[in-house]
């Protein structure tokens, strides 16, 4: 019982987590929310049916689940809100010199994606 309680705590915060990756750049989204569903897989059978059926995580978490891939829509918006917020991480930056290392997770990120295959 206290492995369930851990594992769906763990789960909610990985949701939550990966539902704030949807807007920071530098923290990532789909790691977190199939960390969440494999916490749910052994920790509750409602939150992973939820997770796994939900109207707009669902589908990617099911395409990248069966090795599907992602569809292309989905990685140009994923690569676009990327881009948008790295811009404006540099632009709110007080450090200009490190203004430039925001290049290295953005380009780690776009080529991963564009390698990534396309449903």
């Amino acid at each position: 019982m206290l492995i369930r309680i851990l594992l769906n705590t763990v789960g909610l915060i990985a949701v939550v987590l990966g539902l704030i990756g949807v807007f920071l750049p530098l923290l990532p989204t789909t790691p977190f929310l199939l960390l969440a569903l494999a916490c749910f897989a052994r920790g509750s059978d409602r939150m992973h049916s939820w997770l796994l059926n939900n109207r707009i995580l669902g589908p990617t978490l099911q395409n990248i689940i069966n090795n599907k891939g992602i569809p292309l829509k989905t990685k140009i918006i994923a690569i676009s809100f990327l881009w948008v917020s790295l811009a404006i991480s540099a632009y709110i930056m007080p450090v200009a010199w490190a203004r430039p290392l925001l290049l290295i997770p953005g380009l780690g990120v776009t080529i991963y994606l564009w390698r990534y295959k396309t449903l």
